[in-house]
């Protein structure tokens, strides 16, 4: 395999975790008693542009499908992130009624109702029907479809180009990142932006974020490998901010070659990504056996609270959940039910290891012990909601970067 930002070659695998479904690939009764196709999950780093990617990957219709699962309303902190981009953004970049703001993997459109609702004109691009369909419903204007160079080199021919382009936790979800670099700058006014966000790896490596690969995850990207792909598109970064969504991630800000200076902070990040040692493989490899800890810890917990009699279930059908149970290869054995607040997940069965997913509004005191948030980065969210339903002796717990349970003896419960 070549690297699929510079097409150089490629090292050993930093990290394999066996072999898994697609995470967000969710299963109806039915699916249940037909196969299931599980891929390799290995890592691989490219030590010419530093890019960090998977080895093996679906095509991105097998990944997309019409039914995708994930709603980016779902979650109250989230929908609290992109309210405050939108206010951020608009002003700075002077947006106007005479603006169009384009966002690539709209999903349901929680993003995009914030510019429609200032009154700046939107178009929203996702793949996934069912979604778009939802974020129609709100009035938005949505083209379901994948993006590309083609599509941006259309609608340009078309006289559709941005004054602002936006693609949160996107950029690491296609394939031919090459191609999708070109695109925006297809699609972007020669004056115009580009804000992306994605998880940033230093924060994979720092914190043990192992769950956060799956085959939806084609790259993980430091600001130094994201700058040369947009750099090959002919698009500069002229700024970057760390902000703290999905375990932290980086925004980074692209514009056309040349038209706006660039901040200190691409500097200094650049360099500080230079001394964590994120251009060297060697600093890949300590990923392995962190994978291995989280992996035997988890399921220490989980055989020890069957032996005990303790009711563990787990909450969130998040796809980082799903890279976890099956790479730990947990089943409704130790595991029986996993609830979550996504409609469009409810009544399926996770990928994989075939756990039920049921409404969160069906948790009942005193049924469980012990609560799995499998979706981590959002566990003080789950705990100030399900807190008072569950009742003071329920344990809460997560499991990645490391097995952390809640407590509530020194004032308001909290993971230690």
């Amino acid at each position: 395999m070549k690297c699929r930002s510079c097409r150089g070659g490629l090292g050993d695998p930093v990290l394999d975790l066996g072999f898994a479904p697609p995470s967000n690939q969710y299963l109806s009764g039915v699916q249940l008693n037909e196969p299931e196709t599980y891929l390799p999950l290995r890592v691989r780093f490219c030590n010419e542009c530093s890019l960090l990617q998977l080895e093996d990957y679906f095509v991105p219709e097998r990944l997309f499908m019409p039914d995708y699962a994930y709603r980016s309303g779902a979650s109250r902190l989230w929908l609290e992130h992109v309210a405050a981009l939108a206010a951020s953004v608009a002003p700075r970049f002077g947006l106007s009624t005479g603006s169009l703001v384009i966002e690539i993997g709209c999903n349901d459109g929680a993003l995009l109702r914030h510019f429609a609702d200032l009154g700046i004109n939107s178009l929203g691009i996702e793949p996934a029907e069912e979604a778009a369909e939802v974020a129609r419903t709100q009035g938005l204007d949505v083209v379901a479809d994948f993006f590309s160079e083609r599509m941006a080199t259309e609608f340009k021919g078309r006289g559709i180009t941005a004054d602002l382009v936006v693609a949160t936790n996107v950029f690491a979800h296609v394939p031919d990142i090459n191609n999708f670099a070109a695109g925006l700058s297809a699609i972007l006014k020669p004056e115009g932006v580009i804000v992306l966000e994605f998880p940033h790896v230093y924060n994979l490596l720092q914190h043990g974020q192992i769950d956060t690969i799956y085959h939806e995850h084609y790259s993980y990207l430091s600001l130094t490998s994201a700058q040369h792909v947009l750099r090959n598109a002919g698009l500069d970064v002229f700024d970057v901010e760390e902000v703290p969504t999905h375990g932290g991630s980086l925004r980074v800000f692209a514009c056309q070659r040349g038209s706006r200076p660039p901040s200190t902070r691409v500097s200094a990040l650049l360099r500080s990504e230079a001394n964590a040692g994120l251009g060297e493989q060697q600093t890949y490899a300590q990923l392995q056996p962190v994978a291995q800890r989280i992996k035997n810890d988890l399921l220490r917990f989980l055989l020890d609270a069957k032996r005990e009699g303790k009711r563990v279930a787990a909450y969130g059908a998040a796809a980082k959940g799903n890279t976890l149970l099956n790479f730990a290869g947990v089943k409704p054995d130790l595991l029986p039910v996993v609830f979550d607040a996504a409609q469009s997940k409810q009544g399926m069965y996770l990928p994989g290891s075939h756990i039920p997913i049921r409404p969160s509004s069906s948790i009942e005191a005193g049924a469980w012990d012990c609560m799995l948030i499998l979706p981590w980065n959002i566990a003080e969210e789950v705990i100030e909601q399900l807190g008072r339903t569950l009742g003071d002796d329920v344990e809460f717990l997560v499991a990645v970067p490391e097995l952390k349970i809640s407590s509530g003896e020194t004032g308001p419960r909290r993971l230690s």
